[in-house]
């Protein structure tokens, strides 16, 4: 990718956006989730639980309950968005 100009940015500086303030937060599939969080291998099949992601895709929470995954964000003083 080119580098970063006014009218274009780069995949690295979208992936920095937010770094260490905003995470997203996104419901996946307990399949889903196996997948991005290596140490979550132990999780059953077939759920749908809230995952906590920052602002460069690095998994950080997991939970079947959104309101702990939000009260974590606050916890580390992170602003959450939700992904669709």
């Amino acid at each position: 990718m080119n580098p970063a100009t006014p009218d274009r940015i780069t995949e690295i500086d979208l992936a920095a956006i937010g770094e260490g303030h905003v995470a997203y937060l996104r419901r996946m599939s307990s399949d889903d989730i196996r997948a991005k969080f290596p140490s979550a291998q132990s999780i059953r099949p077939g759920l749908n639980l809230w995952a906590l992601f920052a602002a460069d895709g690095t998994p950080l929470a997991v939970s079947d309950d959104r309101g702990s995954i939000l009260a974590s964000a606050t916890e580390n003083s992170l602003t959450t968005v939700s992904t669709h």
